[in-house]
């Protein structure tokens, strides 16, 4: 049976929090409505995360002048008993190597002698 015969479910592997997370793992100092618009949640629901990942020690929220800093604890563990054990650091490494992966590949694309774009030749 096709599961994806006549309906389409929205859901996605990674949960908000998840991309929060990810999001201040990128940058320590990105602001709330910026992680709001790239996750696309509401500005009110990301605060509600970070609080969430603040208030179970995932990071500290630190004050620098007008703008927060956070840091982050990838020491701490998954939360769900199926991850227990596994720190927060091997998802946050996953994606920093997709990052470099795509950095690399845009960077190979517009360098002289890398590879030309398809249909380039």
């Amino acid at each position: 049976m096709d599961h994806d015969a006549g309906r389409r479910s929205a859901w996605t592997f990674l949960t908000n929090h998840a991309r929060v997370l990810l999001a201040i793992a990128a940058d320590p100092e990105v602001r709330i409505r910026d992680i709001a618009s790239r996750i696309g949640i509401t500005e009110r629901a990301a605060q509600g995360i970070v609080s969430d990942l603040e208030d179970a020690g995932y990071l500290e929220r630190i004050r620098v002048g007008r703008r927060n800093h956070y840091h982050l604890r990838p020491d701490r563990h998954f939360r769900h008993p199926t991850e227990a054990g596994m720190p927060v650091q091997v998802l946050i490494d996953m994606f920093r190597q997709r990052d470099l992966h795509h950095q690399a590949l845009q960077s190979d694309r517009h360098e002289p002698g890398g590879p030309l774009p398809p249909g380039a030749a």
